[in-house]
């Protein structure tokens, strides 16, 4: 089963975007739930991405890559 990894709508208000400044796990790893997986900074302001399920990461965005709220950034394959 994948399931999505998002930027979450409700981090940050106005700003409807926000950039991927790092992945904290590579492209194909095994991440557990609750795991950080990326940052996203948005008006100076980090936040930290977690995966919602357990599962293998394949990584849509990458590093620099400007991303919506609500966007897929990643998959987990459990």
């Amino acid at each position: 089963m994948t399931n999505d990894i998002r930027v979450p709508d409700d981090l940050w208000e106005g700003d409807t975007e926000g950039v991927i400044t790092a992945w904290l796990v590579s492209d194909g790893a095994e991440v557990a739930q609750g795991n950080l997986v990326a940052e996203v900074m948005v008006e100076k302001a980090q936040y930290e991405i977690e995966a919602p399920v357990s599962g293998k990461l394949t990584i849509a965005k990458e590093e620099d890559e400007v991303v919506e709220k609500g966007s897929v950034i990643a998959t987990l394959e459990s």
